[in-house]
């Protein structure tokens, strides 16, 4: 499961440190090198899955090759802007240039845990946003429901 946050800033390269208790989601390809997908994700942000996380992932999308116009078109970007990256030794993730582009300019990022992946995000855009949508926490039973709970016994 991926939970927290934490910042990091993208070197001179445009790589950014995998906080460990995220690279331990991730497997190994044939050769031992950690392995995820990156692909752009909703609100500004990055999407970070484990191989097997982004397989569930496209599981709960029609991906059917002759669905209508505007499923071909998502599904075109979509893969469009996913790549499959390699970790290195350090742990970091390496923002090919046409994601990098969806990040922004700031090099300060936040990697934040959501369940059955991460996001990366910039510093400042996702200030804002937790800014905004902390408040729901204070609601959460409600926009959540009672997902997983079984009613009482009468």
């Amino acid at each position: 499961m991926f939970y927290g946050e934490s910042s990091h800033a993208l070197d001179g390269k445009f790589r950014v440190t995998v906080p460990k208790r995220f690279q331990d989601e991730f497997a190994r390809d044939a050769s031992g090198t950690l392995v995820c997908f990156l692909t752009r994700g909703q609100d500004r942000c990055l999407y970070l899955f484990s191989e097997s996380g982004f397989e569930r992932a496209l599981q709960g999308l029609d991906i059917a090759a002759f669905n209508g116009e505007n499923q071909r078109a998502a599904q075109r970007v979509f893969f469009a802007n996913t790549a499959r990256i390699e970790l290195d030794a350090q742990g970091r993730v390496l923002v090919p240039e046409k994601l990098r582009a969806h990040l922004g300019t700031d090099k300060d990022v936040v990697i934040v845990g959501v369940g059955d992946h991460a996001e990366m995000w910039a510093k400042d855009v996702w200030e804002r946003y937790h800014a905004q949508h902390e408040p729901i926490l204070d609601s959460v039973d409600q926009v959540l429901g009672n997902r997983g709970r079984t009613a009482p016994n009468s």
